[in-house]
């Protein structure tokens, strides 16, 4: 909801912060373990079937990456088996290409989310210092 929000009410929101985000339906039901892709296919959609492979087209925030231009910080682990860190990969290179600074932490110890306490006090250390920046300046 993050990278929507900041896609399509960007002029509203100074920053954003993207924990797990997925940018792009598409991909990541291609990219998601086996083991859970008919499940978010029964969630989400079958990206298979081309309408809903257009309707994530005009959907998904990568698409709209180009919109963004509220200050974005980026947060996945490298071994989620729910959210591809491929997902994080591609919006921030998306919105660093249309000349947006963007944040981006890659935990390479972590899944969905930071349960590490090293990692979760540096996330959170790293996210206050980000809204300093971005939002009391």
């Amino acid at each position: 909801m993050a990278l929507a929000s900041l896609v399509h009410f960007g002029e509203r929101i100074r920053a954003g912060v993207a924990i797990v985000g997925i940018s792009h339906f598409g991909t990541f039901l291609r990219n998601t373990e086996d083991y859970r892709r008919d499940l978010r296919r029964a969630e989400y959609g079958d990206e298979r079937d081309p309408a809903i492979a257009a309707l994530f087209e005009r959907i998904s925030p990568l698409n709209g990456a180009g919109r963004i231009t509220s200050r974005l910080f980026v947060a996945q682990g490298r071994n989620d088996p729910r959210v591809p860190w491929t997902e994080a990969e591609q919006i921030v290179k998306a919105v660093r290409a249309n000349g947006q600074p963007v944040w981006y932490l890659l935990f390479n110890d972590e899944g969905h989310g930071f349960r590490k306490k090293a990692n979760s006090d540096y996330f959170g250390a790293a996210t206050m210092l980000f809204w300093q920046q971005n939002l009391l300046q």
